[in-house]
């Protein structure tokens, strides 16, 4: 096969790959900071994806427009998830949580079976056929778009931590819990904004997603799974990590699909993660275990 076609079907693993990454990365945020493992993070953002296909049934309205309604209402349900329901089980062993989020799982995929049954639904807006002639290059004009958003939104995401004072403070929750209970800090309302933001996160990459692929009540649980996949590859809790390790996995399973058969791509991912956890077990961006 010409180079080209390399090189086009690794610009579109990157750009689906910086989608998966910002998925990830409300996952690596919610666990780097409240320390608690979304096992419905995936749940979270096929319902996200259910709403952009609702909006755009019912009105037109491009997902992409509605990226930002739709991470409004994924935070104002991570932030009562996290404030009514996680919260009493911050300071329980780790299988009462586990246990917990695997229960709200099992709710949303019902639920939604329930509501849209199990036949798949898509998006067809007026540029899903659109591209564009970049030298040797033709580029999806829709994944372009979706990647170049899921930039958007990790850049500001960044920049809140980074520059906003309630940025800083969540921080300084994730650095030190019992230092931020000593200066005042409110660390109940703190780790609900956390995981509100988290879930913003997934639901603006449901929102872009749902511009590539079909979605189903399923797809759920495979998509939990593709999120640990690319935060520990990344490093747990590391938030450039996420990205990267979204891109690296979306490169692999784009390249896995030319050369051998789109069903390896999963088989691929988790090759990659294993590399990583015998190499690198804190994952290329993690920090060392002391």
């Amino acid at each position: 096969m010409p180079a080209e076609i390399y090189l086009n079907v690794a610009v579109s693993g990157l750009l689906t790959g910086l989608v998966y990454g910002l998925m990830a990365l409300g996952l690596s945020v919610i666990f780097g900071v409240v320390r608690v493992v979304n096992f419905a993070h995936g749940e979270m953002m096929t319902l996200a994806m259910y709403l952009a296909v609702v909006l755009f049934s019912a009105f037109k309205l491009d997902p992409l427009l509605m990226m930002v309604p739709i991470a409004a209402v994924l935070f104002v349900l991570g932030y009562a998830l996290q404030m009514g329901l996680i919260n009493p089980f911050i300071t329980r062993p780790e299988h009462s949580q586990f246990m917990l989020l695997v229960a709200i799982a099992i709710i949303l995929v019902n639920g939604l079976l329930i509501v849209f049954g199990p036949d798949a639904r898509s998006v067809q807006t007026s540029y899903a056929y659109d591209s564009f002639a970049v030298g040797p290059l033709i580029v999806d004009a829709t994944k372009t778009y979706a990647g170049l958003a899921a930039i958007a939104v990790a850049a500001a995401l960044f920049a809140f931590f980074r520059f906003a004072p309630l940025g800083k403070a969540i921080r300084a929750c994730a650095d030190n819990y019992t230092g931020a209970l000593v200066v005042g800090l409110d660390v109940k309302r703190l780790y609900a904004l956390t995981f509100g933001l988290g879930a913003a996160c997934v639901g603006a990459a449901g929102a872009m997603l749902v511009l590539i692929i079909d979605v189903t009540p399923q797809l759920g649980p495979a998509y939990t799974l593709l999120a640990f996949v690319i935060v520990i590859t990344g490093g747990l809790g590391s938030m450039p990590g996420a990205l990267v390790g979204g891109v690296l996995i979306g490169m692999t399973e784009a390249m896995a699909g030319l050369l051998f058969t789109p069903s390896a791509k999963s088989m691929f991912a988790f090759a990659i993660l294993v590399l990583v956890l015998l190499f690198r077990p804190q994952g290329i961006l993690g920090k060392q275990l002391s």
